[in-house]
């Protein structure tokens, strides 16, 4: 019998064996055959799968996302317009992230403005926004409105 070890498919794939293991408890990677010792032993298509899986990773898919690209890529009844749809949504869910994240960049900012450097760290704003029981009610309506002014 011949092909990849478990090893050997992880350093083709520049993953961890864990990763390739974990890959197979989830469904994303098919139970490989196995030697009479019971060894595992993957094909040619399971290098691909896995390239095919990080790089969809590298793009933001979430690995439920990963499963359901992988089901369209071999269906034979599916049509290009329903990975256009999900990858139109994957745009959406990472335009709101950024839109988040460019919210809590300024939160961040203004934090720091109004933070003088020379007080000791008892005296720290950050620290005390940070600990104040109404800044994550304000950081959550910030998320929702994100012109909304920091108030520290």
């Amino acid at each position: 019998m011949q092909g990849y070890t478990i090893g050997a498919l992880a350093s083709a794939c520049g993953v961890r064996r864990d990763t390739i293991r974990y890959y197979e408890r989830s469904g994303l990677l098919p139970e490989p055959d196995r030697t009479a010792s019971g060894y595992r032993i993957y094909g040619r298509d399971d290098v691909e799968r896995v390239n095919f899986i990080k790089t969809a990773q590298l793009l933001g898919f979430t690995l439920s996302e990963i499963v359901l690209l992988l089901s369209l890529r071999h269906s034979q009844a599916k049509s290009a317009a329903e990975v256009v749809e999900l990858t139109e949504k994957k745009i959406r869910s990472l335009s709101d992230k950024l839109s988040q994240l460019r919210t809590i960049k300024r939160a961040l900012a203004q934090l720091v403005a109004d933070c003088p450097v020379d007080v000791p760290v008892s005296d720290c704003p950050i620290l005390g926004y940070i600990a104040h029981p109404q800044s994550r009610r304000q950081l959550r309506q910030r998320s929702e409105n994100p012109h909304q002014q920091v108030a520290g």
